[in-house]
C-alpha cells in the first residue's frame, strides 16, 4: 500500500486510462458528488471513465448526473471515492475486492485496502479533499464539477452545522460561490434538508413516537423496523438523514439509529453529540466511520442489538 501526496495522485490521474469509480452502497451526497466530479474532471482529462455502485442514485441526486450517457468499456483502472472498507462495495465486492488501484477517502478508520491511497481524516468530506486535488491540478471548474463537489460538502457537514465541518469547508464553498455565482445554492439545500416525501414524513413522526431512551437519556434509540417502512409506505432509498433524529432530544450524547434490512440484520448509525468517539464503538462490531458519526452492522434479534449497543454506549460514556 502507498500512500499518496496531492502530486502523486496527480500524476496516477494524468496516466490512468479507462477507470472505473467505485462509491459505497447506499449512496449518499458525499459519495455521489466525489464520484461524479471525479468523472467529469477525467473527462476533462480526456479520459472515459464510468461510475459503479451497488444500490441504485436515489432521485434526489438526479441533478448531479452527468447528461451524457456513460459508455460501454472494460477498466484497465479501478478508484474508489468515499470508501473506507472494501465491505462497502456491497454487491461489488465479490468482483473488485483487490483490485482498487487508488482510493480517495476522509474516513479515520478507513482500511488502506487499495494498492495507493489518498487519505486526509481531517477533511470534512471526500469532496473538500478533492476540491483541492483539483485546484492543485490546474483542472478548470465546470458548473457540474462545481455542484458535486457543493453538494457532497454540504451533506456530510450536515449544511455546515455538524463538528466536521473545517475552515477549508467554508473557504472551499465560498470559492465556488464567486465562480459560479448562478448555481442555485439555496435549492441545493432544500432538496437536500428541507423536502421530504408523505412517506418520509409519516415515518418520522413513527420513530419520534417510538424513541427510546437509555442511560439516564444520555442515549436515544430510533427504529427503522420493517413494520415502520410497511405502515408508512417509506422506501428504502428515502432514508438519508433519518440519523439525524437520535440526536434532537436534549441531553442526549450519543444517538443510535437501527434500520432493519431484512429479519434479524440491523445497519447502525451512531452520532455523537459530544466528546465520545462513535468510531471506535462501531469498530467493536466490524464497522467504522468518524469519530462523531459512524456506522455497523449488527445480527440479532431488536432486543439483543440493544443490549450490544448500550453496554457499548455505557463504557464509552
Amino acid at each position: 500500500m502507498q500512500t499518496m501526496s496531492f502530486e502523486d495522485t496527480a500524476a496516477f490521474l494524468r496516466t490512468c486510462e479507462d477507470a472505473y469509480i467505485l462509491i459505497h452502497r447506499s449512496p449518499d451526497g458525499d459519495c455521489i458528488g466525489a464520484g461524479y466530479s471525479l468523472q467529469a474532471v477525467l473527462r476533462v482529462l480526456g479520459k472515459r471513465s464510468k461510475v459503479l455502485c451497488a444500490d441504485p442514485i436515489p432521485q434526489v441526486y438526479g441533478f448531479l448526473l452527468p447528461e451524457t450517457p456513460e459508455e460501454d468499456f472494460p477498466a484497465k483502472c479501478v478508484i474508489s471515492v468515499d470508501v473506507a472498507d472494501e465491505n462497502l462495495f456491497g454487491a461489488l465486492q465479490e468482483t473488485y475486492a483487490g483490485r482498487v488501484d487508488l482510493c480517495i477517502d476522509h474516513h479515520i478508520s478507513n482500511l488502506h485496502y487499495a494498492a495507493r491511497t489518498l487519505l486526509d481524516p481531517h477533511a470534512a468530506a471526500a469532496c473538500e479533499i478533492l476540491y483541492a486535488l483539483y485546484r492543485h491540478m490546474g483542472i478548470p471548474f465546470t458548473e457540474q464539477i462545481a455542484k458535486c463537489l457543493y453538494t457532497g460538502m454540504a451533506t456530510d457537514t450536515g449544511c455546515f452545522r455538524y463538528d466536521n465541518t473545517t475552515p477549508e469547508t467554508h473557504i472551499y464553498t465560498a470559492e465556488l460561490m464567486r465562480e459560479f455565482p448562478g448555481m442555485r445554492y439555496a435549492w441545493i439545500n432544500r432538496q437536500m434538508f428541507e423536502v421530504k416525501s408523505p412517506a418520509r414524513i409519516r415515518a418520522e413522526i413513527l420513530m419520534l413516537e417510538r424513541m427510546e431512551y437509555a442511560l439516564d437519556g444520555r442515549c436515544t434509540f430510533v427504529w427503522a423496523t420493517r413494520d415502520v417502512f410497511e405502515t408508512t409506505g417509506l422506501d428504502d432509498k428515502d432514508t438519508e438523514g433519518l440519523t439525524s433524529l437520535s440526536l434532537k432530544p436534549e441531553g442526549v450524547e450519543v444517538g443510535v439509529t437501527a434500520r432493519e434490512r431484512e429479519s434479524g440484520v440491523y445497519k447502525v448509525s451512531l452520532r455523537s453529540a459530544g466528546d465520545v468517539n462513535v468510531s471506535e464503538i462501531c469498530r467493536q462490531f466490524g464497522g467504522g466511520g468518524h469519530i462523531k458519526a459512524a456506522g455497523c452492522l449488527i445480527r440479532g434479534t431488536q432486543d439483543e442489538v440493544r443490549e450490544r449497543l448500550t453496554a457499548a454506549v455505557e463504557a464509552a460514556l
